[in-house]
């Protein structure tokens, strides 16, 4: 799915790529894609693999080797689909995509997916990770996913957290932020949880909480405190696009007011209005 700018020149847009979590789709953030393209940028998001290969697909009645297997499968799938999908958009005549302007956006499983990606693609610029995977000691019924940050140049970072992420917690993407190269930046949300960056946040907050999950995964619907405790959605998509906004508008257009912006006291803004905390190392 491809979301473009409107009423901006021809000449050549800065691209960013959008990767949903294991749960989600290409439609799953369009608050923050639509937000993206209003401001500039070719915004682009496709179905991972997992979603339209019948190999990887869940099955019922599936052993726990069969399931380990598919898991590693759908993991080996992600950055390809990614690169991709990229060389598709540069190649295509129809999309004005600047080569050398290119960010990664994801949520989860995608966070992930644009921390890794880095690793072996020298064309991204920039990422913003929301509640990302790889963190060090995953709980049980998350995906165990490896980050070295083996990166070869620098790609400034944006990482949003979620204070109170039951699948992923908070100390985890603590220690996954200090391993992250500079420069990097990591901003948490507060009375916040792990699907608080896609687009019905009340609505699929409240339904995984009310659902079940298969073997290891059974804790999580238990865990999650109820979306009355919790940040509005409204509160997280406005954390959401204005972070990951300034972010790429410092990094991939060069604006000035944005990096002005990022390098004031971004946390005590986010601190007066309530809604985040934040942590910063080196300048973007």
């Amino acid at each position: 799915m491809i979301w473009s700018p409107t009423g901006v020149a021809s000449a050549d847009q800065p691209l960013v790529v959008f990767s949903h979590s294991s749960g989600g789709n290409r439609r799953s953030a369009t608050f923050l894609c639509t937000h993206l393209a209003s401001h500039g940028y070719v915004v682009a998001a496709m179905d991972h693999s997992e979603l339209v290969t019948p190999e990887l697909a869940r099955r019922e009645g599936e052993t726990e080797t069969e399931r380990a297997t598919r898991a590693e499968a759908m993991i080996a799938s992600r950055v390809p689909d990614v690169r991709f999908l990229i060389d598709h958009l540069l190649k295509d005549a129809g999309f004005n995509v600047d080569a050398a302007r290119i960010g990664l956006v994801g949520h989860s499983f995608g966070g992930w997916t644009v921390l890794a990606t880095p690793e072996v693609d020298p064309r991204v610029r920039a990422v913003v990770a929301l509640a990302p995977g790889g963190i060090a000691n995953p709980r049980p019924g998350i995906l165990r996913l490896t980050l070295t940050f083996a990166w070869s140049r620098e790609v400034p970072t944006l990482l949003l957290a979620a204070e109170n992420d039951v699948m992923i917690p908070l100390p985890g993407l603590s220690e996954l932020f200090a391993r992250l190269p500079p420069p990097k930046r990591m901003f948490i949300l507060r009375r916040a949880d792990h699907q608080h960056f896609v687009d019905d946040v009340e609505g699929e907050h409240e339904g995984m909480r009310g659902g079940s999950f298969p073997g290891d995964a059974a804790w999580i619907p238990a865990a999650m405190r109820p979306m009355s405790e919790l940040s509005s959605g409204d509160q997280a998509h406005l954390f959401a696009r204005g972070l990951t906004l300034a972010h790429l508008d410092a990094t991939l257009q060069g604006s000035e007011a944005a990096d002005q912006f990022l390098a004031g006291d971004v946390e005590a803004e986010l601190a007066r209005l309530g809604w985040a905390t934040g942590c910063a190392e080196g300048a973007t």
